[in-house]
């Protein structure tokens, strides 16, 4: 355990007055005509990440996550797209969608396909939407994923990355779906880290993402974040992205994030969701990359009769980390929210999961489910569950729960007595935990190159292929 001189040694070597002192600059370079009250905006996000800094394990919500790879580090601000080819495309592009790409946060039109979009339909470079059309980004941008506790009707913990790239961003992903408009085909958005300059330092990346779906508008949004081929090799690289969805009354989002970024790469996102009535918004997150990986999501279920599905899988080996932080705030009645997140760890991989369902008073008829299940393949593997509940109404249906285990001895036994080896046998009971979450994926090259990843990491996998 830290010493308490080891605790303050950690907090005082934090670079966050690399960051705080870099702002000035940032800000000059930004265009003459950007918002004035987005120049406030990251004004009051910097001052924010300057008295917070980085989070330390003495904090509630980071104890068992250590960021000091980050916090640490000394890392250059990306300030243009890096180099980024057709290849680099190749392992994360699918067909049959409308593509826009982003490299190192920013838009790449020349690698991004959105031909065929419905009309009205808005989907491209953040920054060039606060160009020409600030009024509808204005309405929105900043107003949920919050930085400052107790604001936004959601979090009430200090949110550091949030402030830091509420102040930092440059671009990111547009997209606005009218009135009663249906995109049939997915919008892939897809991030790649470039290994930044030969010789300096790693670089770092603050996306934005603003993703609003007017009422009754539906659409299917897949969310990636990959690497190019030179900063997949074990380049060190951080990712600090921060998305925002709206959705109007009875609008409908299947959204899905997908994280193979390169195991150099240090990943810290957020995701945060604002529902109005009768909406419904599904979630699925697959984490497979990065050393590190952290995903804070919240969800504010505003008015009556909305549905809130979030789900998710990662899948880490060696030492890599991944951090899930959930928070569903049922402030409305006549509201369903349900969770089902799985691990599978190998090596000495660690996991941590804390979810947290709050209703609020008068959010009568709240039905919320969430669990979490982990499987351990290994001595040295370790995963942290913390599902809780905090509920202030009293005419509601709400339940928790968490597993951390290992194979069933049981069942491989079963499978071995049929002729089937032990490494395949245990192959297929873990593709089995697995499909629970892969078989709810509707987006059909998502979920098969989730198979594929499975079926190439598993010991034995060509058995698994040929089982199911």
């Amino acid at each position: 355990m830290a010493t308490v001189t080891q605790r303050r040694a950690q907090e005082v070597t934090d670079r966050r007055a690399d960051w705080v002192e870099g702002f000035a600059a940032f800000a000059a370079s930004r265009p003459p005509a950007e918002p004035g009250a987005l120049e406030d905006l990251r004004r009051r996000a910097i001052e924010r990440f300057g008295a917070t800094g980085f989070p330390t394990t003495r904090w509630e919500q980071w104890r068992k996550t250590d960021v000091r790879p980050i916090s640490q580090q000394r890392f250059e601000r990306v300030t243009a797209a890096g180099a980024a080819e057709a290849a680099d495309l190749a392992p994360h592009a699918f067909a049959g969608a409308h593509q826009l790409v982003f490299v190192d946060g920013f838009f790449v039109p020349a690698l991004s396909d959105a031909d065929g979009l419905p009309e009205g339909v808005r989907a491209g470079s953040l920054a060039a939407a606060l160009d020409a059309e600030p009024e509808a980004v204005e309405a929105h941008l900043g107003h949920h994923a919050v930085f400052e506790p107790g604001t936004g009707g959601g979090s009430r913990e200090e949110q550091p990355f949030v402030a830091l790239n509420t102040a930092l961003f440059a671009d990111g992903a547009w997209l606005r779906v009218p009135r009663g408009v249906v995109v049939e085909k997915p919008i892939h958005l897809l991030f790649l880290s470039s290994a930044g300059a030969a010789g300096g330092e790693p670089p770092a990346a603050f996306p934005r993402n603003l993703i609003v779906l007017d009422e009754n508008a539906q659409a299917t949004v897949v969310e990636s974040y990959g690497s190019t081929r030179e900063a997949a090799a074990g380049a060190r690289y951080w990712t600090c992205p921060v998305t925002e969805v709206v959705l109007g009354p009875a609008a409908v989002l299947d959204h899905y994030k997908v994280q193979r970024e390169g195991l150099g790469g240090l990943h810290v996102a957020a995701l945060h969701l604002h529902q109005r009535r009768d909406s419904s918004f599904f979630s699925h997150s697959v984490s497979t990359g990065g050393a590190l990986t952290r995903n804070d999501v919240g969800a504010v279920l505003a008015e009556p009769g909305i549905e809130c599905t979030l789900n998710g899988l990662y899948v880490v080996t060696g030492e890599q980390l991944v951090d899930n932080h959930m928070r569903v705030d049922h402030v409305a009645p006549h509201c369903n929210s349900y969770e089902l997140y799985k691990g599978i760890l190998d090596g000495s991989a660690r996991s941590v999961f804390n979810g947290l369902i709050h209703v609020h008073p008068g959010a009568q008829k709240t039905d919320a489910k969430q669990s979490n299940r982990n499987l351990l393949l290994s001595r040295g593997a370790l995963a942290s569950s913390n599902p809780q509940l905090e509920i202030f109404a009293d005419d509601v249906r709400c339940t928790h729960g968490s597993t951390v285990g290992q194979l069933d001895e049981d069942a491989v036994f079963y499978l071995r007595s049929r002729g089937i080896g032990a490494e395949a046998a245990q192959s297929l009971l873990t593709y089995a935990f697995a499909s629970d979450i892969i078989s709810r994926i509707k987006v059909e090259p998502v979920r098969r190159d989730l198979e594929e990843f499975l079926f190439e990491r598993l010991p034995r996998g060509e058995v698994v292929r040929q089982a199911v």
